[in-house]
């Protein structure tokens, strides 16, 4: 019975620990710790006493979860250990506003060698100069987009 006790012991300290430590494995052996305990009550107290410690068990993690997402976030410790805030900045042109900036005239913001940083109406990209190499400040236009980058090439004087 002691035996039982410490493994369900351990293994609701070790979940409630995986809160704080992230990763899942303290929270994974934390469970298996909870399933050896219900083993050895099958074992040493027969199908009752296995049916109540699976209970118990189940019982103790929905009890963990319970305070883990819902009582937790709410105090003060929670507020600092969860995440709120959503960075929704982007730092390239993907989809719809890369097809659209095709053809529009850019400022090498940065030597292009080949990649680099160039501006089109005051917004900053990240882009791949198709020649080689674009010194900082050349005119270039937008000749194209892949996954992260517009394709760029330099324009030509008259």
């Amino acid at each position: 019975m002691t035996l039982i006790i410490l493994l369900f012991a351990l293994g609701i300290v070790l979940i409630a620990v995986e809160v704080i430590v992230p990763g899942g494995i303290l929270g994974t052996i934390g469970g298996l710790m909870m399933f050896g305990g219900c083993v050895m009550a099958f074992i040493e107290f027969g199908t009752g006493g296995g049916i109540i410690a699976v209970v118990v068990a189940l019982s103790l993690a929905v009890l963990a979860f319970y305070v883990e997402f819902r009582v937790l976030p709410k105090t003060k410790l929670g507020r600092r250990a969860f995440l709120t805030n959503e960075i929704s900045g982007v730092s390239a042109a993907f989809g719809a506003e890369a097809r659209e900036l095709i053809g529009k005239s850019a400022e090498a913001l940065t030597m292009l060698s080949p990649s680099g940083y160039i501006r089109i109406d005051g917004i900053r990209y990240e882009a791949f100069c198709q020649s080689g190499q674009a010194p900082a400040g050349a005119a270039l236009e937008v000749i194209g987009a892949d996954n992260f980058r517009l394709i760029v090439s330099e324009t030509k004087h008259h």
